[in-house]
């Protein structure tokens, strides 16, 4: 992997001109004055704003490959599996215009499955649950194809603004989306932890307007992730019912394997297995599996590991 940003801009609504792409633009996320504004063009796996999505890749091409290259280069870009044809068809016109010299588009269960290391081609069944920032794919894979699959708008993004709601109705506490992200690393559980640890967060105390340090405590985001992560587990439950028997049986055997970012919430593993009794872990590299095996997949698509 040569590049690992996130999908934000930050623009000058006075002049429409960008003044930040990826970590740079993350790192102003609810610290910007009234003119500058931090957006992310990419919501919940598909594009909300296609002008800036197209001057992001461009941005996000010429630092991966520099601007002296010979040819335009050949990108796989991952959609939701339950995208429609319009947005579809937004994502690889966005790519065109960006430099692309051709475009392929991928569904993110099969990426993140190739980037786990398993092997899709064989006839077996393969459960995998990629939980994104903004969508969390769940789908069944045998013979190189989605058997059965489910998208749904629940994932990292929801963790972070579970965590903002709960700050607000428990403790009367205003935070940002990225003091939301900090709480849901360092103490964010799904489960419940061995001994319950805490850390400070500074916010606004929306009585007396005021800044306010506040302990809080796993246990509480426990609390605050309860519903979101339940709606994980009822979308993995879905996909079983729907799985055919000797696909099921394999799961049963082989395991759910969990990637995205979204996975490294602690306790998720433990989670969906005590709901559904089947084994649960996580892929080696989940921060990365989607990129790598759509990086795989083009390799696998061009017949050389040479041209990408």
């Amino acid at each position: 992997v040569v590049l690992k940003e996130p999908s934000v801009v930050a623009f000058d609504r006075d002049t429409n001109r960008i003044k930040a792409i990826g970590e740079e633009a993350r790192l102003m996320l609810g610290r910007t004055p009234g003119n500058i504004v931090a957006v992310r063009p990419l919501r919940q796996g598909v594009i909300s704003d296609y002008t800036v999505t197209e001057k992001m890749l461009k941005y996000f091409i010429s630092k991966a490959v520099g601007k002296q290259r010979f040819r335009k280069p050949l990108i796989s870009i991952c959609v939701p599996s339950g995208v429609t044809e319009v947005e579809r068809k937004a994502v690889e016109d966005a790519a065109f215009q960006a430099g692309a010299r051709d475009v392929k588009i991928i569904e993110e269960p099969i990426a993140a499955a190739i980037g786990a290391g398993i092997d899709i081609a064989r006839p077996c069944g393969n459960m995998i649950v990629d939980i994104g920032g903004g969508t969390s794919d769940i789908a069944v894979i045998s013979l190189g194809g989605t058997v059965v699959s489910t998208s749904i708008k629940i994932a990292g993004d929801d963790f972070d603004d579970a965590i903002v709601r709960y700050m607000r109705k428990k403790h009367n506490l205003l935070i940002g989306e990225r003091t939301a992200e900090d709480i849901k690393i360092r103490i964010g559980s799904a489960y419940p932890r061995p001994e319950v640890e805490t850390v400070d967060v500074r916010g606004r105390n929306l009585v007396t307007g005021l800044p306010k340090t506040i302990t809080v405590t796993s246990k509480e985001t426990e609390e605050a992730l309860h519903d979101t992560t339940l709606q994980i587990v009822d979308a993995v439950h879905s996909v079983l019912e729907k799985t055919p028997p000797e696909l099921a049986a394999d799961i049963a055997d082989r395991g759910i394997v969990l990637t995205g970012g979204g996975s490294l919430l602690y306790g998720l593993e433990e989670l969906i297995e005590s709901k559904t009794g089947i084994t649960t872990m996580t892929a080696e590299e989940p921060m990365t599996a989607v990129a790598i095996g759509t990086g795989k997949y083009v390799e696998f698509l061009s017949g050389t590991s040479g041209e990408k």
